[in-house]
């Protein structure tokens, strides 16, 4: 049992590890972008090209895998005690492959012949044709990836229904390491007999290292699927449709779909409107949500991971005090995060930009584009967090149905209001329609909260309500003397060197508005800054 502890621990952290490589990896991919494409036409035509293959990458792969096969796959191994039964499984294994290899290249086929009509949709008609052609080309260039992902993904979920979880959790930083490569090696020897921009290169190259990206990760697994013991044989289409197993995959996947498909539809739309309003709307907004993503990818996401478990056990065994305790406690640790980002990234927002994006493509002019859109984004970061801290306490009573009618009434108003504030305010419009909306996300769990046995949803809600406008006083004190040094230091700052440049005044802010922060924290003698400095010294004792 220890040894069984010890490993799936092992598994945790190197899972961990692996997000925050991969979170790190994306980041520099979307500096690769901006050093290449900056906010151009041709990165926004990138950005939608890639968007389409992969939000049925999205739809389809991940979450099919994981809610769907993997449990029916376990199911299988731990009733494979017989020649037979072991057949059996081969046979399920068989038939899946065989089903998503087909249901995957229907859909690229169909993909690369209707693009033509799909690209459109993302335009204003006063579109340079050569964009459209571009993102036509771009498209249909990548639309094998779903396939290949997809086989990626099927991988995947035979070897974490192995419990072999290592090469998988490596895959994405292979991916992003690869589109990095192939975009610096590729781009300056491509043919141009059209005299194309260098942009439009750039993203034919940036393009193939996703394809490329797409297939590593799929032959990385391969051979650690092979030492399972499973073949990756292909079966006949009539026994693929027809698997028991398959046909309890395809029923546990439709209402996943059903799901997943509100959450994409919102994407498609914002995407659409943000390709209509504007240059450079849509590549500013993919930049500014990665900056964002790295932010959530190391705290939020692995602080809802880690109460999961606790929850789980909690509510199995009624313990609802403990519970709520956990609850209260997560929510107040990932506001003391948030929160001071949140300010300290409005005073310092274009510094960060800067450093990160800022090259010869990404000019003066594509800082401020990314910073008018980071900082409507930045506002919303708490609210998308605290969703992801909330939502593991309706998981761990095993209600799926709730969380998910918050995010399709979140997504509902995403949608609606980025309708509404994209044309007067184009990009920032769309950022502003995604915090509302994950303020909605935040209000719904509220409100669902009090259906929930246990969970008392109004001890929790005063209890956060009262933490946040404690932060918020600590964050405007903070806030006040680490501005005017931040003017002080970029007026006295002139290097040529953009680390420098920017690094100065963004680190030398940090660190004032940091000391400040701790120093209320201290005085005040915030409780769950204690707890997180307890929990901090027990790891350094162990």
């Amino acid at each position: 049992m220890k040894s069984k502890k010890s490993s799936l621990l092992k598994s945790g952290l190197f899972l961990s590890l692996m997000t925050f490589a991969s979170r790190i990896m994306g980041l520099i991919r979307e500096m690769t972008k901006a050093a290449f494409l900056g906010t151009s036409d041709f990165a926004d035509a990138f950005g939608i090209a890639f968007m389409i293959p992969n939000l049925f990458r999205r739809l389809f792969a991940e979450n099919s895998i994981s809610v769907a096969f993997i449990p029916t796959f376990r199911e299988y191994i731990e009733n494979d005690n017989s020649p037979e039964k072991h057949l059996e499984t081969q046979k399920f294994v068989s038939a899946t492959l065989t089903l998503v290899s087909f249901l995957t290249a229907c859909v690229t086929v169909l993909g690369i012949l209707l693009v033509q009509f799909i690209i459109p949709i993302f335009y204003s008609g006063k579109t340079d044709p050569l964009v459209l052609s571009e993102t036509t080309l771009l498209t249909r260039i990548m639309f094998p990836y779903l396939f290949v992902i997809s086989v990626a993904a099927f991988f995947q979920g035979m070897l974490n229904g192995c419990n072999i979880f290592a090469p998988s959790g490596f895959t994405p930083v292979l991916f992003n390491a690869t589109v990095i490569l192939v975009t610096y090696g590729l781009t300056p020897h491509l043919a141009n007999p059209h005299n194309l921009p260098q942009e439009a290169l750039a993203a034919r190259a940036m393009s193939f290292g996703v394809i490329s990206g797409g297939c590593i990760q799929a032959l990385f697994q391969w051979p650690f699927v092979k030492k399972t013991g499973w073949k990756t044989t292909l079966s006949g289409l009539k026994n693929a449709f027809t698997n028991p197993g398959t046909r309890r995959v395809c029923a546990l996947i439709v209402p996943t779909i059903v799901g997943m498909a509100a959450y994409q539809l919102n994407d498609l739309v914002s995407t659409a409107l943000a390709g209509k309003v504007g240059t450079g709307t849509v590549s500013s907004l993919q930049y500014s949500l990665r900056l964002q993503e790295l932010i959530l990818g190391i705290f939020a996401v692995s602080i809802g991971t880690v109460i999961l478990p606790d929850l789980s056990g909690l509510a199995a065994k009624s313990k609802w005090k403990e519970f709520n305790e956990i609850l209260i406690q997560a929510v107040k640790i990932i506001a003391l995060i948030c929160i001071p980002i949140t300010f300290y990234s409005l005073i310092c927002g274009k510094d960060l930009i800067s450093l990160v994006y800022k090259t010869k493509s990404f000019d003066d002019e594509s800082v401020a584009l990314t910073l008018g859109v980071f900082r409507f984004h930045i506002a919303g970061l708490f609210f998308i967090a605290v969703n992801r801290i909330i939502s593991p306490a309706f998981y761990a009573q095993k209600n799926t149905k709730l969380p998910t009618l918050a995010g399709i009434i979140c997504f509902g108003a995403n949608i609606l209001l980025a309708l509404v504030l994209s044309f007067p305010l184009k990009g920032n419009g769309i950022a502003l329609a995604l915090t509302i909306a994950s303020l909605v996300n935040t209000v719904c769990l509220f409100v669902f909260m009090k259906k929930m046995p246990g969970m008392e949803a109004g001890k929790i809600a005063r209890s956060m309500s009262l933490y946040i406008l404690r932060l918020l006083s600590f964050s405007v004190i903070a806030s006040c003397p680490t501005y005017f040094a931040h003017e002080i230091i970029v007026q006295k700052i002139h290097f040529s060197n953009r680390l420098l440049a920017y690094g100065i005044p963004a680190f030398s802010s940090a660190a004032v508005f940091g000391l400040l922060g701790i120093l209320l924290l201290i005085i005040f003698k915030d409780e769950a800054a204690l707890a997180v400095t307890a929990k901090l010294k027990n790891r350094i004792s162990k």
